[in-house]
């Protein structure tokens, strides 16, 4: 029988699991940052519903980015790890290629910080 008085020793992590979550650690991408590029085909509307469908912007963001692209040729859309990016990247890409619209958007490595 335990003795009543003494202290529950406490469940220690065994170098097995240290190692575990130093490795989960290192998995986690940093974010890169996606850009959207200005082009004279692509409708304002079109860049709307892809900004907000695909990259999960609200409306008054989703408008924010892409008037910033039209005045400045290019904008910040969001940050995300490197695999999701691409991924939503290249969605992007096929809407706007099965619509006929030139509309392009770019990865640029991410930074910590961003």
């Amino acid at each position: 029988m335990p003795d009543p008085i003494a202290p529950v020793k406490p469940q220690t992590d065994t170098d097995t699991e240290v190692i575990e979550r130093y490795q989960s650690a290192l998995a986690i991408e940093r974010p890169d940052r996606v850009i959207i590029h200005n082009d004279d085909v692509t409708t304002f509307d079109f860049v709307i519903a892809v900004l907000i469908t695909i990259f999960e912007q609200s409306a008054q963001r989703a408008d924010d980015i892409a008037m910033e692209a039209h005045t400045n040729g290019l904008a910040f859309v969001c940050s995300l790890p490197t695999s999701e990016a691409r991924k939503r990247v290249q969605t992007a890409h096929d809407a706007a290629r099965s619509n006929n619209f030139p509309l392009r958007f770019t990865i640029e490595p991410g930074w910590l910080g961003n």
